[in-house]
């Protein structure tokens, strides 16, 4: 990824034109789809103004979560939000804590004492019961869970359906995305229970780099999600 050179001393947070938006020089930022960054939190324009006034000489957009996911949500959530919607119950629909080990032995002991309680809340607290197997072959959710967890995710406003739907994807699962924006779950507790069967198998078998890269990236992918959800809370409403 190309980077672009440094070309602004201050930046800031303030008012601007539909919301808090963050001034570089007193300049509005756009997304890159050139709409106004505005939102409705000034805590979380606070944050984004933060990503970009740590930036050195060069600007490393990858390292900015927080402006990126609002971007995001503004460029991409906004003016796609059912087709996300829908792509979100589909992770419901196959969700990974419904999957578990089809041996008896220490992994299916842990889904048993791990993804249990998880699915227990999704029943009770979402009035979503969902199927388990054992195995991979996959099962069809009962219709009325699955329009339970749509109502769930369709109360999320598009800022805070954007943090839901990357933590979702990090995890390869509706439901621990869901947990986490209900606070059922902090973030770390997210991704190590997204990562069970993949931990488990690293402790029999030994370390893989590739693998473990891959378990880091979606931990920082996990990790933004909940920061960019606490940011989107303080502030109500997108």
């Amino acid at each position: 990824m190309q980077k672009m050179k440094r070309f602004y001393k201050a930046a800031t947070a303030g008012l601007t034109d539909g919301g808090y938006g963050v001034l570089l020089d007193g300049r509005p930022v756009k997304t890159p789809a050139k709409a106004a960054l505005a939102v409705a939190s000034q805590a979380l324009a606070e944050a984004i103004a933060e990503e970009w006034q740590g930036q050195d000489d060069e600007i490393d957009t990858a390292s900015m979560s927080i402006n990126n996911l609002t971007c995001t949500a503004i460029d991409i959530v906004g003016p796609q939000r059912q087709r996300i919607v829908d792509d979100l119950i589909d992770y419901g629909g196959h969700d990974l804590i419904c999957y578990w080990s089809d041996e008896t032995g220490d992994l299916l002991n842990r889904q048993q004492q791990l993804w249990q309680p998880l699915l227990d809340w999704s029943a009770q607290s979402l009035a979503a019961p969902l199927s388990k197997t054992c195995g991979v072959i996959s099962q069809d959710q009962p219709p009325a869970s699955l329009a339970a967890l749509r109502d769930a995710v369709e109360v999320h406003d598009t800022l805070a359906l954007t943090g839901l739907t990357t933590a979702a994807q990090a995890a390869g699962s509706l439901i621990i995305g869901l947990a986490l924006s209900h606070g059922r779950l902090d973030a770390e507790e997210a991704h190590r229970l997204s990562q069970l069967d993949e931990l488990y198998q690293a402790e029999r078998w030994g370390e893989d780099a590739e693998a473990a890269a891959r378990r880091e990236h979606l931990r920082q992918e996990m990790l933004a999600a909940a920061r960019f959800l606490e940011l989107v809370r303080q502030g109500g409403a997108a």
